[in-house]
């Protein structure tokens, strides 16, 4: 068997409505990496997000921050930071209307506000214990791949206008996510798998949510989750059973990888 390269995307699609990997997820993906298949993250997940989940299913080649931060083989391939200038610009409205926002590197996640109950509920969804801390100036001096805006859904609508450098993804009812204009798990699956010499036919990706629509529509092989939302479902290729149905075992039968 030729080789292939699956991408995943953790929540909905990894990790089911309580946020645990089934059993038959993980033995799918053993299954997969038995076969000498590749098998790859494709997440908007901070890199310390999900080193458990990394190490639980010996996995070392990832798409991060929607694209912004990838990795193969534990090495970094590519990244894509956030344009400092019209960051300052935007934290400085945010600050005007209320909005905390979250800077996000690689390493770590600092909010520029000491505390907010937008932040607690939306990041305790995530189940990750870990909250960002406040460091109001740590977009200075260093790259940073994405950040958190806390506003209520509409709200971001004022951002996406007057911010041409940024693509808006929410979330969370409370949470957007602040990207690189363009920047999109496409983008980092594209790198990874020209680096590997994988052609299209033989790459494949499972998601579930509205940051994986670029990446559903561009990769061939592309399955959306029982769970996911009905414009998401019609941008795949492949519609699985709910992840909590053991839809990604389910759905790597369907298109004849197990």
């Amino acid at each position: 068997m030729k080789q292939s390269v699956i991408f995943f995307d953790i929540d909905g699609t990894l990790l089911d409505s309580k946020k645990e990997l089934p059993a038959s997820t993980k033995e799918a993906v053993f299954k997969l990496k038995g076969l000498g298949h590749v098998v790859a993250i494709a997440t908007g997940r901070a890199p310390f997000m999900f080193e458990d989940l990394r190490e639980e299913l010996d996995i070392e080649t990832f798409v991060s921050y929607n694209g912004q931060y990838v990795v193969l083989n534990g090495e970094v391939l590519y990244t894509n930071p956030l344009n400092t200038t019209s960051l300052e610009k935007l934290t400085e409205t945010a600050l005007i209307n209320n909005h905390p926002v979250v800077f996000m590197d690689h390493e770590d996640m600092k909010a520029n506000v000491p505390d907010h109950a937008y932040i607690n509920e939306s990041i305790g969804t995530l189940k990750i214990n870990r909250t960002p801390t406040h460091d109001p100036h740590y977009y200075k001096g260093r790259d940073l791949f994405q950040t958190l805006l806390f506003c209520t859904e509409g709200e971001e609508k004022q951002y996406e206008r007057d911010f041409n450098d940024f693509d808006f993804i929410r979330w969370h009812p409370l949470a957007v996510d602040v990207l690189p204009k363009g920047g999109s798990k496409a983008k980092g699956i594209e790198r990874i798998a020209e680096k590997l010499g994988i052609p299209p036919e033989r790459q494949y990706a499972f998601g579930d949510a509205l940051n994986d629509m670029e990446m559903l529509t561009t990769v061939e092989n592309s399955v959306a989750m029982g769970n996911a939302e009905e414009k998401v479902k019609k941008a795949a290729k492949y519609v699985t059973k709910s992840v909590d149905d053991n839809g990604i075992f389910h759905g790597l039968k369907m298109v004849g990888l197990l």
